[in-house]
């Protein structure tokens, strides 16, 4: 050992304690690497649930890289009081070099402190949405939904984001406090129809479709008020009436889960139909051209 200490030494320009160091340093590294990939062996064979192996992975992928940053910074510690002065020098030179990095750290320690969201959530920043699956120390990661697909259904790609984001962007959470959110339909109706009882078997549609929402709803609320001051004076659907420049707009406003918005829709869409396929006086508008002429339909020259 002390010939290859000298050897080392003679073509590196390295001393026997930098060495030492070195050697301790990989050490350190290697044996908690082990301890890590024999840990989560143990937890992969004793349960398939994705959750648990999920919690100890991310678990493991935060403790064991503080304890070798710990230990690490314990073999190397004396070293690096000899030159203070080139350390904080060199410091401030590294957080200059390393702005968007620190940045996503600094955004890492806002979402586990604070928690904007957490794994599972169904979130928006700035133009991505998604459902978060990971997050990391320098990035978080959803499975996308929308963009391309219809409603709010899932795209099948993952994007990876960087933590820093939200400093700088805008986020809705679509699943903490309140976990529901206001869904409109809108039914388009020809001036001609009977809106009066088309209104009526919408109503009574949407009634039953959130027949037990408005229960869970409110105690939701009352739940979510205890951290926001989140009111809502009704909580039950309404079907509002307006008119189009092509006619009548029934619109259905309620309440649904944000991941079952598209199955809701699909639901109330075919009661709809149904009902008014039977109904003589009540026809679906869409944008259309009309001419008159003077002396016909009605119309006095």
């Amino acid at each position: 050992m002390k010939n290859l200490s000298e050897f080392i030494t003679d073509h590196t320009g390295l001393t026997d304690q930098t060495q030492s160091e070195i050697f301790f340093t990989l050490l350190i590294i290697l044996l908690l690497s082990l301890i890590r990939f024999a840990i989560l062996r143990v937890v992969w064979k004793q349960t398939k649930d994705v959750k648990i192996r999920y919690q100890w992975k991310r678990t493991l992928s935060f403790i064991v890289p503080f304890v070798t940053v710990v230990l690490i910074g314990a073999v190397w510690l004396p070293a690096f009081e000899q030159f203070g002065a080139f350390l904080g020098l060199f410091s401030a030179g590294l957080a200059i070099a390393l702005k968007d990095p620190l940045t996503n750290l600094a955004g890492w320690f806002f979402i586990v402190a604070r928690k904007p969201f957490v794994v599972g959530d169904r979130i928006q920043i700035g133009e991505n949405t998604g459902d978060i699956i990971d997050i990391r120390l320098f990035q978080f990661t959803m499975l996308e939904i929308g963009n391309w697909v219809d409603a709010d259904q899932s795209t099948g790609r993952i994007v990876h984001l960087p933590n820093g984001k939200v400093f700088m962007e805008p986020q809705a959470n679509f699943s903490s406090g309140f976990e529901y959110i206001w869904n409109e339909i809108k039914v388009n109706l020809t001036f001609e129809s009977n809106w009066e009882k088309a209104k009526s078997i919408l109503e009574t549609i949407i009634n039953e479709h959130s027949e037990h929402v408005a229960i869970k709803a409110e105690k939701e609320i009352l739940e979510a008020s205890k951290n926001y001051m989140i009111y809502y004076k009704h909580l039950t659907p309404i079907v509002y009436t307006a008119v189009k420049e092509y006619g009548v707009r029934l619109t259905i406003r309620y309440l649904c889960n944000p991941r079952q918005r598209r199955g809701s829709e699909n639901e109330i869409w075919q009661k709809i139909l149904l009902a008014f396929k039977v109904e003589k006086n009540i026809h679906f508008a869409y944008p259309t051209t009309r001419f008159f002429k003077a002396g016909e339909e009605g119309f006095a020259e």
